[in-house]
């Protein structure tokens, strides 16, 4: 039986990846045996072992670890030219997984996905809003949205796009603040009960004279930004909101911007990805996309409220 090259290499690949014959033969849906012999006559096509392996061990030799990591480049330039020419003269399809905060589920982020689609038709969105860090490679997911005023907290491996800086305000309910008064300067944060945002015990506000740290006394902790709105808006105390809350249909009759001369320390909304050589197409319409449509939209007013 004829024996084809390419398929001998990403059996290989497989191999030495999955760490036994056995597990290869699975993922690949071939016979343990077809899977030796493929192995076999990469060997004997280079006239040299590839593989030290004995009943319960499986390790590379120097001459297969040198094969297999030019086995695994060519591997993965072959499979992103795919990509590339099955994108060329054709419209953006198939599935495009995005993973986003949690507060990301509101209207706003709605809007812009529907436009997305109007664009790309063919293209089906599978949107998760979570606030941890999602491990695109491992978790298949495509694009992910991440706010974060620290760029070095994302991972070193992956692109990250910055998009616009994200406007930060003290926010109170008006019941709350018709109870327990309105805060002027930071200070007066101390006299206030306090949501906490995460872990969490110091915010970093910027005055008219520059950065002020205030350490507020929270009485209550969420571990999303969704969480913390809800909880503001219920009145358990004061809260650092995203500005867009304060318009968004849900919550704008609620809540009330407090010290707006005082906005806290102002993250950035980042579009994060795989680095590749070729970005499928998919991708590369929805970074776009994003890129274009959120420098166009204009920051939200935030002003103070008067009853």
């Amino acid at each position: 039986m004829r024996v084809d090259t390419l398929t001998s290499i990403k059996v290989f690949r497989q191999v030495v990846e999955s760490g036994s014959f056995v597990a290869a033969a699975e993922r690949l849906d071939l016979s343990t045996a077809m899977v030796s012999k493929h192995v076999m006559h990469a060997e004997k096509r280079l006239g040299v072992r590839l593989l030290n392996r004995n009943s319960r061990t499986l390790s590379l030799t120097e001459p297969g670890r040198v094969y297999f990591e030019r086995c695994k480049t060519i591997l993965e330039d072959l499979e992103a030219t795919e990509l590339e020419l099955g994108s060329l003269g054709t419209a953006p399809r198939g599935t495009l997984r995005i993973s986003c905060p949690s507060w990301f589920d509101g209207r706003r982020v709605a809007d812009l996905l529907a436009e997305f689609r109007r664009r790309c038709p063919e293209i089906v969105l599978d949107v998760s809003f979570e606030d941890r860090l999602v491990d695109l490679v491992e978790e298949g997911c495509d694009v992910a949205m991440r706010v974060t005023a620290h760029p070095d907290s994302l991972p070193a491996a992956l692109i990250a796009r910055p998009v616009r800086s994200v406007e930060f305000y003290m926010g109170g309910s008006r019941e709350y603040l018709k109870s327990k008064g309105t805060p002027k300067v930071p200070e007066d944060l101390a006299h206030h009960d306090c949501v906490g945002v995460g872990s969490a015990d110091t915010w970093i506000l910027k005055g008219p004279t520059g950065k002020v740290e205030v350490t507020p006394r929270v009485v209550i902790r969420y571990r999303s930004m969704s969480g913390v709105a809800n909880a503001v808006a219920a009145g358990i105390g004061l809260g650092p909101l995203p500005a867009f809350f304060f318009e968004d249909p849900v919550f704008k009759d609620v809540l009330t911007p407090v010290m707006t001369e005082y906005p806290l320390r102002e993250p950035t909304l980042y579009l994060v990805y795989v680095s590749r050589k070729y970005l499928p197409l998919k991708i590369r319409a929805f970074i776009d996309f994003m890129l274009e449509s959120i420098s166009k939209v204009a920051p939200p007013k935030v002003a103070r409220r008067v009853d």
